[in-house]
């Protein structure tokens, strides 16, 4: 039964942390963001929220920005969320993409 509240929290939090980059953020960075997915933790405190983006910067330069907002992020997300404490995000840049693009690349060249 707590696994299932645990996966339908992180559905919400996916739901609705875009929702909350794109309307109430102000810093345009924040808005090249894509919410890939979300883990809770089992005790409800942490939830590791992990993003791509499409701008020029560094991922970690990125990752320092979006982790800055996060309380904003957060406070704005516990108006949305029904769950007595929000949990406190922490950003990861999302690698997954990249390395998935990496072994197409490859799988071409051994096709070619």
């Amino acid at each position: 039964m707590a696994n299932y509240n645990i996966k339908r929290i992180e559905r919400d939090i996916e739901k609705y942390l875009p929702t909350i980059i794109q309307r109430e953020a102000t810093d345009e960075l924040l808005k090249t963001i894509t919410i890939t997915d979300c883990e809770l933790a089992k005790d409800l405190s942490v939830c590791k929220v992990y993003f791509t983006s499409f701008s020029e910067l560094s991922q970690k330069d990125i990752e320092k920005e979006v982790n800055e907002a996060a309380s904003f992020i957060r406070g704005k997300l516990s108006q949305l969320v029904e769950i007595r404490n929000t949990p406190m995000l922490v950003f990861k840049y999302d690698t997954s993409i990249e390395y998935a693009n990496r072994i197409e690349d490859v799988i071409k060249k051994i096709h070619q």
